[in-house]
């Protein structure tokens, strides 16, 4: 790319509220720029303002609002921005129809079935993006000798760009296709997305609709061949139909921003941020590639500047806004996902791996039943926290300036309904006198009696918290939330967080930086001299990219290699050609190959690299991906299969011109100590602490502030804690040193703030405990479809938290532990794994296998705490496949038993045993032992791990505040549960006394073979409730009926995980065991269990109960 010396050059992120300006000067000076993205009274488009704004500073020269901007001092102009996003998100894309195979007109209605919020009963199913469905009368499927279903015989025989061998069944018929897109047509649509079977290895048919489209006069034509090339047609058909829907909306904007240059911009060079983290021309920007381009900024902006190539210490991005907290990692390489959801809509398209969590600046705090909450409600921007003097809630924002870390003379006065107004710490002192007087009423009724493991404590409440405790308390547990994603993207990796570097970045993260890098045992802390714009100096430091990518069917082996090899040669031969044809020299372009790669017969592929792997002999000739892989493979998920052939799926070519942009930023050396423009308190756990303020600005490099201090530049307001240490590098950037936290013992008696944060810590270890499962597995029920759950337990087997998995296991899991320890006692020993999945002893159905381990202590005889994971199992025998026979008349019928079988004993895993028990179903009539033993091992065994982990995590919390403490608040955590469905009891019978008199509910509902099930419910306004499933018919055949365990399961509710707090305020009375000689165990699940829930729910109205399972 040629150079663009005495121009102006300009980088620009485009967001939803704010338009951040990068601007470098034709003497190499840089300017930064924020205004409003829209302010229609005074500028009709924010980066055209933007450029305006420098040149008309830098030159002199007038450059009026209502003429085109002249670019003759222009030499390049780089965007990212929000626009496809927010179309996506508010649905103001362009009308799309979808023409589709004949069949399928339903298959993106239907989706995946995927439910984020398993616990909500509301499911709100996303809007699909096409209007209209032309169904096409076309078939192609893959040929496959060996399929024994009924065949036609094939027009033609086709083979697909992966090699693979096609039989087209029916022809296009392009009259008829003509025919239905004029109607199209003629109802005003003109955007057409096409997703035909099988298009990903053979197009032609969608080549044909595509030309035939174009010539009818359709203005967008998007083909799922060209958009995206993969295998799995719902993705595939997802991103096919976003870009359709979104492109026409981005060239709209762009015709619209180009309209403001003379010239239309014509001989300026225009770049867009794609969401892969690479720049792309402006004519090429398409909708599905666009969904990230404002926050893919801001990544390669921290991944240039905080990657050090010498010491290779990988960065953790920390980008805190207002509503929510994006956080991804970088160590040497961009880590790329290629199937992400946004906006209900899963995009099947290279993109930054970028985590968000709903906690910002502007998250909303809550005091419920006892437990601090921050969001994932949010004041927005409008009326904003309560400090903005519009009438908001407290925030995050509003805790920090109690605190006294925001300093309301150093803002801009721009609050208030007139907007001229400073930083209110009046109206948010006000907010806090009121919570904190909430909270210490709630602490001094309620101390008296909190049940812990059967015994009662008292609170540690014998002074009240004052406005700056409760105001703390709030910003750690905010700190905690905003760790979680920290910990999912490293942890879940294989990668330990404390070895990272924290690069913070975005208006809000400089106040958390220190005390999230120490709860993460992070050492260094490293912000941009431009972290408030780093998206638009990302930008600036962008590479231009080409991608090509082609699928793939081949296995990876030695006779492979030549057609690999020549593959890779034309990919890169292409990207090569694309970069020379935009002025990049052979010496600015690199290439770096790719295959997708997977174990034959599993789904979970993975896209690698073979950088680091040099090629041999052994290998084909873009490196060594068989070592790349199984390394990744086993970092990643804990294990290899070494006995299965590896294929490739996807060959991927990712081509770089290098931009060859520096920064150049002088600092001016210090030669004495930085001097404070003033001084100030500020409050941390020692209490108030004189705090000396800074200016960035004013900051000579190379000396040190020693904390507690605060640094305040333009954008953003950095907190130096306590115990760490800032220094001003040679490129004017801060990088603090973290400190130890200073020791501070916790007791056992409750600590509110401490609950909080236990609540956070218990709940992350289930949610870790799960991604390793997911990882380890192997199985597509676990691996793919998710069907697991993963909790923790105290002692007494009683749950203490669990990850949002399936609730129907979440809700039996608990019985299923504490028949263990009933039954096992002091058989339990440690290095013992217990497997059960019989229904006396909490099973759900037989396909569900739970692995349950007790975790010993030194010094303790019996368990401290109980781990367990809960996986279905593809096949466990019976007498169909699939172990769900539906006329199964005994539970031997269904698979192989469990009641409390040892899986490892003293360690070892009982192979050989366990082996021997699911292949036992053979011994029946008509019954098959496991037809899938490989799976079930491996799966088995992922549940182990699994449960060692979370073994783990909480040996670390016992190792750092001590058993009794980490055992208490397993406790206060249940009893805090029981308190929160106290509240809600009082609640809804206020409301039913209000509405009918009487405390008293009762209904009845009938099976569909008249069999009875009867509710009575007397609830105890002050106290509690008493259930009753008073006259439902006892067990008889052939009627499935409803094991104890799953009668638990069925009260789950979002707010309210804890099975066990429900049920300590619930008497339950059902037909005696009626579940425990269980003749159909599966069909419960499918039906009996809908049934209590619903007649429940229909009683009750205000208490909602959890859907049992994720839809397939």
């Amino acid at each position: 790319m040629a150079e663009t010396k005495g121009k102006f050059d300009f980088a620009i992120d485009r967001g939803g509220t704010f338009t951040d300006v990068f601007a470098r000067l034709p003497d190499g000076r840089e300017r930064v720029l924020k205004l409003l993205s829209r302010d229609p009274q005074n500028y009709k488009d924010a980066p055209t303002e933007g450029i305006r704004r420098v040149l008309e500073k830098e030159t002199g020269r007038a450059f009026p609002r209502d003429q085109p901007v002249d670019t003759s001092l222009i030499g390049w102009i780089r965007m990212g921005t929000t626009v496809a996003t927010n179309a996506l998100l508010e649905r103001e894309g362009e009308r799309t129809a979808l023409l589709v195979t004949l069949g399928f007109k339903d298959l993106l209605h239907i989706g995946t079935q995927a439910r984020p919020k398993l616990f909500d009963l509301e499911v709100a199913v996303p809007e699909v993006l096409y209007e209209e469905v032309i169904e096409v009368d076309e078939r192609v499927v893959l040929r496959q000798d060996g399929c024994q279903l009924a065949r036609k015989d094939p027009k033609r025989i086709v083979t697909g760009s992966t090699g693979d061998s096609l039989e087209v069944w029916r022809e296009l018929d392009l009259e008829r296709v003509e025919k239905d897109l004029r109607g199209v047509l003629s109802r005003g649509i003109t955007s057409l997305a096409v997703l035909l079977l099988h298009s990903y290895t053979w197009s032609d048919h969608e080549k044909a609709v595509g030309a035939l489209a174009r010539r009818l006069g359709f203005t967008q034509v998007s083909l799922s061949s060209e958009v995206m090339p993969m295998v799995r047609a719902v993705p595939r058909g997802y991103t096919v139909c976003a870009d359709a829907y979104l492109t026409p909306k981005i060239h709209q904007y762009l015709k619209g921003f180009t309209s403001g240059f003379k010239g239309g911009l014509k001989d300026v060079d225009v770049l867009f941020m794609q969401s892969d983290g690479g720049l792309t021309p402006m004519e090429q920007f398409c909708g599905s590639r666009a969904v990230l381009s404002g926050p893919a900024g801001g990544v390669v902006g921290y991944a240039i500047t905080s990657y050090s190539q010498m010491e290779k210490k990988p960065v953790i991005g920390f980008d805190m806004g207002g509503t929510s907290t994006d956080v991804s990692r970088y160590a040497g390489q961009y880590e790329h996902v290629f199937e992400a959801t946004t906006a209900g809509v899963t995009l099947q398209a290279p993109q930054l791996d970028i985590n968000t969590v709903a906690a910002g600046g502007g998250s909303r705090l809550f005091f419920r039943s006892g437990m601090f909450v921050v969001g994932p409600e949010s004041a927005g921007a409008h009326p904003g926290p309560a400090c903005y003097r519009k009438g908001g809630p407290l925030t995050v924002t509003d805790a920090n300036l109690a605190l006294g870390r925001l300093l309301p003379s150093f803002f801009p006065k721009i609050f208030g309904p007139g907007e001229n107004e400073p930083l209110s710490l009046e109206e948010t002192m006000k907010h806090f006198h009121h919570l904190t007087r909430e909270i210490n009423l709630f602490l001094s009724s309620n101390q008296s009696q909190v049940s812990t493991n059967g015994a009662n404590r008292s609170h540690n409440s014998t002074s009240e918290m004052s406005v700056e405790e409760v105001a703390m308390g709030f910003i750690r547990v905010a700190n905690e939330a905003m760790c979680r994603p920290i910990r999912a993207l490293t942890q879940a990796k294989g990668h330990d967080t404390s070895q990272h570097v924290l690069a913070c970045f975005g208006g809000a993260g400089g106040q958390h930086a220190c005390a999230i890098a120490r709860a993460l045992g992070m050492k260094t802390v490293f912000i941009h001299k431009y972290s408030g714009v780093l998206s638009a100096y990302g930008l600036a430091l962008a590479d231009v990219v080409e991608e090509v990518q082609e699928p793939c069917s081949l296995q990876y082996e030695q006779h492979s290699f030549s057609e690999l090899d020549r593959r890779v040669d034309q990919l890169m031969k292409r990207c090569h050609d694309t970069l020379c044809a935009r002025g990049f020299t052979s010496g600015q372009i690199t290439t770096e190959v790719f295959l997708h790669l997977r174990y034959k017969g599993t789904d979970c592929a993975l896209m690698v690299t073979a950088a680091g792997y040099p090629s041999n002999i052994q290998t084909c000739l873009a490196g060594d991906f068989r070592s790349a892989f199984t390394k990744r493979y086993l970092k990643e998920f804990g294990f290899t299969i070494p006995d299965r052939a590896i294929m490739v799926d996807d060959i991927r070519v990712r081509g770089c011109g290098k931009s060859g942009i520096k920064s150049v930023y002088n600092t001016k050396m210090g030669h004495g100590e930085a001097k404070p423009v003033t001084m100030t308190k500020c409050y941390f756990e020692e209490g108030y602490l004189d705090t000396g303020v800074y200016l960035w600005e004013e900051l000579p490099c190379g000396h040190s502030i020693q904390g507690p201090a605060i640094i305040i530049d333009k954008n953003s307001t950095i907190l130096v804690e306590p115990c760490c240490e800032a220094r001003l590098t040679e490129g004017g950037d801060v990088s603090m040193t973290v400190g130890s936290d200073p020791h501070c013992a916790l007791g056992t008696e409750l600590n509110t703030v401490q609950l909080s944060i236990f609540s956070h810590r218990f709940m992350s270890i289930a949610e870790q405990m799960g991604r390793v499962l997911q990882r380890t597995s192997i199985s597509t029920n676990i691996k793919e479809r998710l069907d697991f759950s993963c909790a923790v337990f105290g002692p007494d087997g009683g749950l203490v938290s669990n990850a949002p998995h399936i609730p129907v296991h979440l809700g039996a899991m608990q019985e299923t532990v504490q028949y263990q320890i009933r039954s096992l006692g002091n058989k339990l020993k440690e290095g013992d794994v217990i497997l059960s999945n019989h229904p006396c002893a909490g099973g759900s159905h037989l396909p569900d296998l739970t692995v349950i381990t007790p975790v010993f202590r030194k010094g303790v005889s019996s368990p401290v705490f109980f781990v367990a994971s809960r996986g279905h199992h593809a096949d466990i025998g019976g007498i169909t496949p699939g172990s769900m026979p539906p006329h199964s008349t005994s539970l031997q019928q269904e698979g192989a038993v469990f009641t409390s079988f040892k899986l490892v004993t003293g360690g070892v895993f009982q192979e050989e045993a366990v082996t021997e028990a699911l292949m036992a179903p053979a011994q029946y009539p008509d019954s098959s032992g496991t037809r899938n033993l490989h799976d079930n091992l491996s799966d088995l065994r992922a549940q182990v791990a699994a449960n060692q982990r979370g073994s783990q995590l909480v040996g670390e919390l016992i190792d750092s505040y001590g058993l009794a403490v980490v055992q208490a608040y397993m406790g206060y955590i249940q009893s805090n549960a029981e308190l929160a469905v106290r509240d809600m009891l009082r609640d809804f019978a206020r409301r039913r006394r209000q509405q009918t008199g009487s405390l008293a509910v009762e209904s009845e509902d009938f099976m569909d073979d008249g069999t009875a099930i009867r509710l009575q419910v007397q609830i105890n306004e002050e106290e509690g409730r008493e259930q009753r499933f008073g006259g439902t018919a006892m067990l008889h055949a052939p009627s499935p009926s409803l094991p104890s365990s799953t009668a638990c399961a069925a009260w789950s509710d979002r707010t309210f995980p804890l099975i066990r707090a429900v049920l300590h305020q619930s008497k339950l009375s059902y037909p005696l065991a009626q579940s425990f000689s269980l003749p159909r165990m599966q069909l419960w699940l499918e039906e009996m269990s809908s049934r209590p829930r619903e007649w429940l729910m229909s009683s009750l109205g205000h208490l909602r109960c959890a859907p049992l399972r994720r839809a397939a």
